[in-house]
Parts: structure tokens; sequence; C-alpha cells
């Protein structure tokens, strides 16, 4: 049976969640045909249905999948070759930093950085698009979850920050690549968002942004709005909200030297 789909990763929590929300009750505002089902996925099969059950629609179906892992990305790949489904939307949300000095941090936190952030993303783009299609209406579409922080190397969050900047490279790359299929390919840099993140990147010790950045904090529900609404428009890259289009302006501008040396002095 032809089943129209979203898949949306790190659907849990965060900027995910917020997709997942507003995607549930489109009732027209983004996607012209409603999507059959919106596939869920994270790690906690507890924690998805719990959030399905709240979102109030039979469309949301939960995929506990650790994305980091092999077998993770098997379940996905597995589900989709046993339903065949149109997917006219793939959103990987899934991600994950920590702070502080690399030297400092574990292997595990590192791999586990550039899994979700680089590999999971990548491999989730691979497994998607052969089942992606531009219906002759819409266009299928993929939104890839970036960061400010891609724009510059950032120390004292390094591995992230890098993890980023592939996520935007790559992500401008496959726009083209994937262009003949018919397929739209767009990257979201957003700044500080009013998410989990920060305590987890923090590793329980902020639960909120600090100095400079928590006058830029921004509604994850107001940067999903605006990513499918730009993503609807054929956008290719949106850096949300204008404060970090400044940032990203300076990255082009500013030696990269001298912004390093500024954060340097921060950082120690």
């Amino acid at each position: 049976m032809y089943k129209r789909i979203a898949i949306i990763t790190g659907a849990s929590s965060g900027i995910g969640k917020a997709f997942l929300e507003l995607l549930a009750h489109d009732n027209g505002e983004f996607f012209k045909t409603p999507f059959d089902e919106i596939w869920a996925v994270a790690r906690r099969a507890d924690v998805l249905n719990e959030l399905a059950s709240s979102v109030g629609t039979d469309k949301i179906v939960p995929v506990a999948a650790d994305l980091s892992s092999d077998s993770g990305i098997k379940t996905i790949e597995e589900k989709l070759g046993s339903e065949k489904p149109d997917v006219a939307l793939l959103i990987n949300s899934a991600g994950m930093g920590i702070k502080g000095q690399v030297t400092e941090k574990s292997d595990e936190a590192l791999a586990n950085t550039i899994s979700i952030n680089c590999s999971a993303l990548s491999r989730m783009m691979r497994i998607t698009a052969p089942f992606m299609k531009a219906d002759g209406k819409e266009k299928a579409k993929i939104i890839n979850i970036g960061s400010s922080a891609g724009f510059l190397p950032q120390p004292g969050f390094a591995c992230y920050a890098a993890s980023k900047s592939y996520v935007i490279s790559f992500s401008r790359a496959m726009s083209v690549e994937l262009k003949p299929k018919g397929i739209d390919v767009m990257v979201v840099c957003p700044g500080p968002v009013a998410t989990d993140f920060q305590r987890r990147a923090t590793e329980g010790k902020e639960a909120d942004f600090s100095g400079w950045r928590k006058n830029f904090v921004i509604d994850p529900v107001k940067l999903s709005r605006a990513s499918l609404k730009a993503s609807v428009r054929g956008r290719k890259i949106l850096v949300y909200p204008f404060s970090q289009k400044l940032l990203h302006l300076a990255s082009k501008i500013v030696p990269t030297s001298w912004i390093l040396a500024f954060v340097g002095k921060a950082v120690n």
C-alpha cells in the first residue's frame, strides 16, 4: 500500500520534538499533501511511546534505534526495505556535543559525537534517498540540523564545532548530488536553542546558557517552523536568527586567527 511518510531523528526531545509536534498537526501550513505516518526515531522506546500518546494523532510511529550503532541504522534500513514507503521528508535532528578540552574527554564521548553528528546523518541520507522522489506537486525534502558553531573552530567545544562544519559542507554538496533526483537538501544553522542540550553538553553542570550566549537563546518551535517554511521554499541553508547571520558574515570576512585568539583568551 502506498504510504507517504516523514522521518525525524532525535524526535524524543528538543528540536526534533518541536518538528514532530508541528508536523503532526500540519493542516497545509507546510505541506499540501499530508503524511500518512511520521516515524519518530530515538533511542528509548518508552519515551517515544509516551510522546506518541501525548501528541494526539495516530500518525506517529515510534522507531527505537540508536543511530550511533550499526544496528540502529540497520533497524531503519530494514524497516524501509520491508514497508517501501515514499519518504517525502527526512529531518536529521539527532545530535550531541560535550564541552571542554578534548584531552580531558573520553574516547567514547568523542566517538559518539562524530558518529551521531556526522556518520549517522550521512548514513540516514544514504538509506532514505532511494525511497524519496518528487511527486509532481512537491519535491522530497531533507533538513539537516547544523549549527552556527560550524562556521568557525571553537576551542573548548572543538569536536562539536568541527562535526557541525561537516554537516554544513556535506549538506551543501548533497543538495547538488540529489537535485537531479528531485530531492531538496537544506542545512539549518541556529545559535543557542532552549533545549536540554546545554545540560547534556556540560554533563549536568549547567542547565541554561550563560554569558553572552544567554542573550541569543531561541525557541525550538520558532526555529522548527522557520526551518520547515524555508525548506518548502527550496532554501539550501537557513542561518537563524538574524544574530547568527552576523556571525556567519564575520566568519567570512574576519581572519580566523583573530577570532581564535579572542576565543582562546575567553577559554583559557
